[in-house]
């Protein structure tokens, strides 16, 4: 196996994680974004959006596990981590992401109404590289459903 393919697997493996937290927030009736932040190949943080349960606009994916993984490092960069989330980052979580030194997000599928890649390309850190697409049907079909019971 490739390196290529090796990280392949990884980035759908933890994408899979992030689905699992995004289904708990579909059955909270949270719209279903879901996130893991990944440190050495250990899942250090996980969390799913919790607007509706916490009352708070700020409650994203994101913004749970950059808090959770910071707490867990000791620190508030998270230079060595991943971020895996299965909908595209807001402008406010890519913010956030990039104070946080976040070097590498992988995200499922794009948002066109407020994804950050749109209004705000330059919010993440320099040398943070993005990777999108990773499981991106199972990702966009979650949010799809979600809206549609919600219609």
């Amino acid at each position: 196996m490739t390196k290529t393919e090796e990280q392949q697997k990884k980035d759908e493996f933890y994408m899979q994680r992030a689905l699992d937290e995004a289904r708990k927030a579909f059955d909270e009736g949270e719209i279903p974004v879901g996130a893991v932040v990944v440190c050495k190949d250990r899942i250090i943080a996980r969390g799913h959006n919790l607007t509706e349960t916490l009352t708070d606009v700020t409650a994203h994916a994101e913004m749970q596990v950059i808090t959770a993984a910071a707490n867990a490092l000791g620190g508030k960069y998270l230079t060595d981590c991943t971020l895996y989330v299965t909908v595209e980052p807001c402008v406010m979580c890519a913010g956030a992401i990039g104070w946080a030194q976040i070097r590498r997000i992988v995200y499922g599928c794009e948002d066109e109404k407020r994804g950050y890649h749109q209004y705000a390309p330059q919010a993440l850190h320099p040398k943070a590289t993005v990777l999108s697409g990773v499981l991106e049907d199972d990702c966009r079909k979650l949010m799809q459903e979600f809206f549609q019971k919600k219609r």
